[in-house]
């Protein structure tokens, strides 16, 4: 491992201008790449106390042994050299998307005699018309299928073309109608031009003229009494609609534009690209990548336009791209990509209407691959098991945690605190065993108080059942039993009739039910408990248990930012290779645990924000009123406020306010709900798995059921 300050640069060797710069190592192999506005400023963050450095950059500069830069006269000449040298040396700390494929186009051969359609990779070569690019080639056979009994235009090879030529027989296409049979003269040149371009017209969104053309010809094939042409005219039509249906319609006005979402962790990022050409979704394409160095959405979608248009040039950059976020700076990015397009790109964030609709499915798009990829490593057993060891192994358990349990908090600023139970049964997510926490004994963003509550409540009742029932066991299970809900309601109830010990299904013994038979809530201790934060919450947890007497259950804490775990008791953290099975799990387990707090308290804060006295006010939209909440916390601190600081809310009037401090005036406090058959104030744990809960499973037993137990 090198000393960055064996080749640090002198000071005033760097020059303060923009250019871009390599790291190499010892055998002088480039190993990072990046450009800088100022060479000086930049170089110089990877030379400070290794200490205050990203794990990945820090890694990065004791690999490295020498530095080197490249002065260029404008940011955009630095852009376009780092995208040059990252393509030439390939770098191993750079961002790279793991595009391990060229997607397929739908290509038009304008540049021959007889314009062939047909599926194409790689390169763009000149003269040819592209569509595209698809997801699948499949998809484009599909597509092509259904047009050419429209538009025969010839799809074959150049040597079955000769070889139809020479022998004057056609391929099987020309004789069931789906080519024009160049090959043997039934058409000549020209018609088959005129013909592809009429299918270029259709493919670039200029459906109508064909449509209303096929169903004139149809009506008057009818009216001549021409019924067999008729039928065929409509079979065409109906095979252009499907075709159409294939690309709906998406944003109007025949746009031209480019989405990009991101979504991102710690640890990876995944970006989708749909391409809409002439207003509709033409083709869609996604890359996962490991983030092997601290960097912004921004950053990341700049390395995405790198990749997208770094080699395109004219139409192939639309006039539009829209993303998540825009680089720092912005300029340069958008002034090179006009320069590859030939005329001016707009580079924006959609805010409103058809463009931000559609970028909201393009980020759902971009959700459920980095979910995909991650689903796809943990449903695999051998590296789960692994994932196991290696936890095991890294916090020095006697066994693989089977059963983990993973708790995080939740609010907004200091409101609706609630917290969230995740359980991990195998590495697999056992979502019927999730749990959701009210956290009402007080306000404020002290997480580890609230971390203490949570813990305390959920083994305080395992450790009342265990004394009601006694201790279950199972030779050979590392699952216990254990439960006692302080009150019994339907909705702490789990809903499965088996666990999981050791890989098998083994069925649930009587002493865990209650007197209906129903499973008994939080039945099942962890070996593992894991808290989203670092030392605070993991005292606050550890010293719950100790509180309780539990001392048998591990606990350990997964830190955000650098992904560190922490131990009670211990100074400093533990840090598993990033490569690690085992820190992946960790933080599968983290993030679906922050996910389901999370969403637990966007539903709770919108129920609060429907039911509140924000809604009666005329001309309040949702937007603003999320900016009420957003700037005062809660509509109780919004009710004391004065007009002067309700207008300091971006889009207030003092019109609006006056009609907002005047409805609250008038809106009596919400009244804490109650339970009508005992008066009591509703305040219980909730279950994780209710109905309503988006993306969740839904608790067995419709809502009417579970009500109707409840009071």
């Amino acid at each position: 491992m090198a000393d960055p300050s064996s080749y640090r640069p002198k000071p005033g060797q760097i020059p303060d201008s923009p250019g871009v710069y390599r790291f190499r190592d010892e055998h002088r192999r480039v190993i990072y790449v990046g450009k800088a506005k100022s060479l000086r400023q930049r170089l110089a963050n990877y030379f400070q106390d290794l200490a205050g450095l990203h794990p990945r950059t820090r890694t990065m500069v004791t690999t490295a042994a020498s530095v080197e830069w490249t002065v260029v006269s404008t940011e955009v000449e630095a852009l376009q050299l780092e995208y040059s040298w990252i393509k030439e040396y390939d770098p191993r700390f750079n961002v790279k998307y793991r595009d391990d494929k060229s997607y397929p186009y739908l290509a038009v051969t304008m540049n021959e005699e007889f314009p062939r359609v047909q599926v194409m990779r790689g390169h763009k070569k000149k003269g040819v018309r592209y569509f595209g690019p698809y997801a699948h080639a499949w998809a484009i056979r599909d597509t092509v299928d259904l047009l050419l009994r429209v538009f025969p235009v010839r799809t074959c090879s150049a040597g079955v073309f000769k070889n139809a030529s020479r022998t004057g027989r056609p391929c099987l296409l020309g004789y069931i109608g789906k080519c024009s049979a160049p090959c043997v003269g039934r058409i000549s040149a020209d018609d088959h031009g005129e013909l592809a371009d009429e299918f270029c017209d259709f493919m670039a969104g200029r459906t109508g003229t064909h449509l209303r053309r096929l169903e004139k010809q149809m009506t008057e094939a009818a009216e001549e009494m021409e019924y067999e042409r008729a039928a065929r005219l409509r079979d065409d039509i109906e095979a252009l609609k499907k075709a159409m249906e294939k690309n709906a319609v998406v944003l109007a006005d025949a746009t031209d534009a480019d989405l990009i979402a991101v979504a991102e962790d710690e640890l990876e990022a995944a970006v989708q690209i749909f391409h809409v050409r002439g207003g509709r979704v033409r083709g869609q394409r996604g890359w996962v990548t490991d983030k092997v160095e601290e960097i912004t959405t921004g950053a990341l979608v700049e390395h995405a336009l790198q990749q997208l248009y770094g080699e395109e040039t004219g139409d192939a950059v639309p006039k539009e791209v829209l993303v998540p976020a825009l680089p720092d700076p912005v300029e340069p990015v958008q002034e090179w990509l006009t320069v590859r397009r030939g005329s001016g790109v707009s580079l924006r964030i959609p805010q409103r209407g058809d463009k931000r609709a559609l970028m909201e499915t393009v980020e759902r798009n971009a959700q459920q691959a980095l979910v995909l990829h991650k689903t796809r490593r943990a449903s695999d057993l051998t590296t789960r098991s692994r994932a196991l060891e290696e936890i095991a192994e890294a916090l020095d358990l006697d066994s693989a945690p089977l059963r983990i349990e993973c708790y995080d908090i939740s609010h907004l600023q200091g409101e609706d605190v609630v917290a969230s139970m995740v359980v991990f049964e195998d590495g697999l997510a056992r979502k019927s065993e999730y749990r959701r926490f009210q956290i009402k004994g007080f306000e404020g963003q002290d997480d580890v108080r609230s971390m203490h509550e949570v813990i305390t409540r959920r083994f305080r009742r395992y450790l009342t059942e265990k004394e009601r029932t006694g201790e279950w066991t199972d030779a050979g299970s590392a699952l216990p039993d254990g439960d006692g809900p302080g009150e019994e309601t339907a909705e702490d109830t789990a809903t499965d009739g088996a666990i999981l010990a050791n890989g098998k299904e083994v069925p649930l013994a009587t002493g865990l039910k209650d007197d209906e038979g129903r499973p008994k809530r939080f039945a099942y201790p962890p070996q593992l408990v894991v808290v989203d934060g670092g030392r605070p919450q993991v005292a606050a947890a550890r010293r719950a248990l100790d509180e309780l007497g539990i001392d048998d259950i591990a606990v350990c804490g997964l830190a955000k930012r650098l992904e560190e775990v922490w131990l009670p008791h211990d100074d400093d953290p533990v840090v598993l290779p990033r490569t690690s099975e085992g820190l992946y799990l960790l933080q599968r387990v983290r993030d679906e645990a922050h996910r389901f707090a999370i969403t637990y308290q966007r539903t709770k804060r919108a129920k609060r924000l429907r039911s509140g006295p924000l809604d009666d006010v005329p001309g309040l939209g949702e937007t603003r009123k999320q900016a009420l909440i957003k700037h005062f916390g809660s509509v109780r601190k919004l009710r004391a406020a004065t007009l002067d600081q309700i207008r300091e809310v971006p889009g207030i009037g003092r019109k609006t306010a006056e009609t907002i401090a005047a409805a609250l005036a008038q809106a009596a406090p919400p009244a804490p709900a109650v339970n009508t058959a005992t008066g009591e104030i509703i305040e219980d744990e909730e279950p994780g798995t209710t109905a309503g809960s988006p993306g969740d499973p839904v608790t067995a037993g419709a809502p009417e059921e579970r009500r109707g137990q409840e009071t």
